[in-house]
């Protein structure tokens, strides 16, 4: 995925997330701009139902996001 992508992350952007192991779909519930910088941990709401499993709300790490959708 390019760096520009993950630049525009807001709240309420939809992602596509890997970690748990399974591409689920989340949503980001913060923004990814932090002062001058970037964060490396972002707060998301993922979707585990796609795959079984509870949805819940909980921090991932910036390099497991595979997709920032539109």
């Amino acid at each position: 995925m390019q760096r520009q992508e993950i630049k525009n992350i807001k709240k309420g952007t939809k992602l596509i997330t890997k970690h748990l192991g399974i591409p689920v779909r989340a949503t980001s519930m913060e923004s990814i701009k932090q002062g001058k910088g970037f964060k490396k941990i972002l707060l998301v709401d993922v979707k585990g139902s796609d795959i079984g499993l509870f949805d819940e709300i909980g921090s991932i790490y910036v390099d497991d996001i595979v997709e920032v959708l539109t």
